[in-house]
């Protein structure tokens, strides 16, 4: 039998406390503010080792992003990812082509596929994203991140190749450990 997983309080929020099963509602979840890319809800571990011990197959996470703000920098990794748009309006950079998102709308990219959403319209926009965790154990899940022209001009391409994602992220901040905030879900 599996057990129920306790759900630990911290500052920002709740986290599962260990291995089990457990439900966990995203405005009571521990989120994370990332300067210049949004909010981001890691729903299958914060740090390297709960992902890798607590969910070594799968990785989802819920960015709530504004106009202009991206999920990461423009990259491909070894294994699948998906993206769904909650709502609001989002970009896609993929293989150097650009493509409008609306609710609803969902993006599979294969192993290798070069990609990257940012938030778009006129408001903040929600993105469930999933991988497979494979090459959980390799930088990038096994990728990297490529200079891309049209990454480039939106922002978020590497200057020169490189899989070490501390160079790939090096203008930006670490997310600060957040509470949830009341707007960043619709139905509020």
């Amino acid at each position: 039998m599996v057990h129920e997983a306790r759900l630990e309080e911290t500052k920002a929020g709740l986290r599962p406390g260990g291995p089990g099963w457990f439900v966990l509602n995203a405005r009571e979840a521990a989120w994370g503010d990332r300067a210049g890319r949004g909010k981001s809800l890691p729903l299958c571990g914060w740090t390297e080792a709960e992902r890798k011990d607590l969910f070594p197959m799968l990785g989802m996470a819920v960015y709530v992003l504004e106009p202009g703000e991206p999920v990461g920098m423009y990259h491909w990794e070894a294994d699948q990812e998906g993206f769904l748009v909650l709502y609001g309006e989002a970009l896609l950079l993929i293989e150097g082509e650009e493509r409008e998102l609306r609710q609803w709308d969902f993006v599979h990219c294969p192993p290798e596929t070069k990609h990257i959403v940012i938030g778009a319209g006129d408001g903040p926009c929600g993105v469930l994203a999933v991988s497979s965790r494979e090459h959980v154990d390799e930088n990038v899940n096994g990728g990297g991140y490529t200079v891309d022209e049209t990454a480039m001009r939106h922002g978020v391409s590497v200057e020169d190749e490189t899989d070490d994602v501390a160079v790939a992220y090096a203008r930006f901040d670490d997310p600060v450990p957040a509470r949830y905030r009341e707007g960043w879900l619709p139905g509020d």
